[in-house]
């Protein structure tokens, strides 16, 4: 007697935009490690995947302690921010995981952030501290 081959069941796809899922799980594995990053300021530290510090385009990631302040700065390009993780606040709002957070050229503003965090952050060229 002849059995009858099983069906397997098709999965679920899941729509979701390419590759983000794979950049914030590096992220924050590389926000997990103590190795590479580097003091910005008090209680906030830089871990820079690409660039350079003195000119053009930037990747990193920061990682703010709790209470931790980058004082008002002027931005000379736009920069881009992905909360990984925690809460950052300036002095439009806070903005929690999953918050994406634009700064034009010429934007001012400080930032802060009361329990901690940890950000993915691009940016077109190096601020200014006012």
């Amino acid at each position: 007697m002849k059995r009858a081959a099983k069906k397997r069941a098709t999965p679920a796809v899941k729509k979701r935009a390419p590759g983000l899922p794979r950049l914030v799980a590096r992220a924050l594995e590389l926000g997990a490690r103590r190795r590479g990053f580097k003091k910005l300021r008090d209680g906030v530290d830089l871990l820079r995947l690409v660039g350079s510090e003195d000119s053009g385009p930037s990747v990193a990631l920061l990682r703010y302690a709790p209470g931790a302040r980058v004082p008002a700065h002027r931005h000379s390009g736009f920069e881009v921010i992905y909360v990984l993780d925690g809460a950052q606040s300036d002095e439009r709002g806070t903005y929690s995981a999953g918050s994406l957070v634009v700064n034009r050229e010429g934007d001012r503003h400080s930032v802060w952030s009361d329990q901690g965090c940890l950000v993915l952050i691009v940016w077109e060229r190096p601020i200014e501290f006012l």
